[in-house]
């Protein structure tokens, strides 16, 4: 079980995963010791997945955000891999979601330009067959961030 103190360790890494643990001991008031093992023990139990840096999309290079939308008519687990081993292989697409309701799946793709959505496009119908693929463009992010409530963790 997680108490209070591991909630906030995990809120603080989560905020800046390069937070020294002596910095980070004293925001929670603990020893450096006591913190790190703490620490370990978060990322032993899989509460940590893993540590990693955000980069600055502008500065990278990709700062336009596509959203494309997928229907297929294949459900068979062959084919998810498939699609799988597609999208993983185009290092544009940085998230993939299957879904519920009108559409099967959902793509977050980053982009240089508009523009350059046609040659993504063009890489997955090349590589898997897909029924219906819609894009939409997000005109401005209104909020970002990898960080997940702590306060359900158990």
């Amino acid at each position: 079980m997680l108490d209070e103190r591991d909630r906030k360790i995990l809120e603080f890494l989560q905020a800046d995963a390069g937070i020294s643990v002596t910095e980070l001991a004293d925001r929670v008031a603990l020893s450096v010791s006591a913190c790190s093992r703490r620490i370990q023990r978060l990322e032993e139990s899989g509460h940590i997945a893993r540590r990693i840096v955000v980069l600055d999309r502008e500065k990278m290079g990709v700062p336009t955000t596509v959203y494309a939308m997928i229907k297929t008519a294949h459900h068979a687990d062959e084919w998810i891999e498939s699609f799988r081993k597609v999208i993983g292989d185009i290092p544009e697409i940085v998230e993939a979601h299957r879904l519920t309701g009108n559409y099967d799946y959902i793509l977050k793709i980053v982009l240089p330009r508009v523009e350059h959505y046609d040659v993504i496009y063009k890489q997955l119908v090349r590589k898997i067959e897909l029924f219906d693929v819609s894009a939409s463009i997000s005109m401005e992010e209104l909020k970002s961030g990898a960080s997940v409530p702590v306060g359900y963790a158990h």
